[in-house]
């Protein structure tokens, strides 16, 4: 059996962080959705709950982290292609996301990342495996 990652997000503005990851190309799954939860499905075994804050706040006792000035984690999304990094991470700046960083970019591997509206970063990575 492949195991299953969920990755928890606080966000301000469920319908706003939605509708942001929709644009992306990805589906919302109803069955563990409400109006404090949005379960995004990147993959058959990939999922972010995008959680308001009130909710997210049920589950830890740790302060959430401000995103405008602090780093809690780089998610890292895999592309098959270079066109394909462009493409979602355009899509992510159209749609409200910020950029951060620059290309990065070396013999078998290239990169782009963005914040989505909540602040969270993202990377979209295409490694080319016949470089090697």
């Amino acid at each position: 059996m492949a195991r299953k990652i969920f990755v928890n997000l606080p966000v301000k503005d469920l319908p706003v962080a939605k509708e942001f990851f929709e644009k992306l190309g990805f589906s919302i799954n109803p069955d563990f959705s409400d109006e404090n939860a949005g379960c995004v499905v990147i993959s058959d075994t990939i999922h972010v709950m995008l959680l308001t804050e009130t909710l997210y706040r049920t589950f830890t006792p740790k302060d959430i982290t401000d995103t405008a000035t602090s780093g809690e984690t780089i998610l890292c999304l895999s592309a098959d292609s270079r066109e394909e990094v462009d493409r979602l991470v355009e899509i992510a700046l159209d749609s409200g996301g910020k950029p951060i960083g620059e290309t990065q970019e070396a013999e078998a591997m290239y990169g782009r990342a963005f914040q989505d509206p909540d602040g969270h970063h993202w990377e979209v990575m295409y490694m080319d495996m016949s470089a090697g």
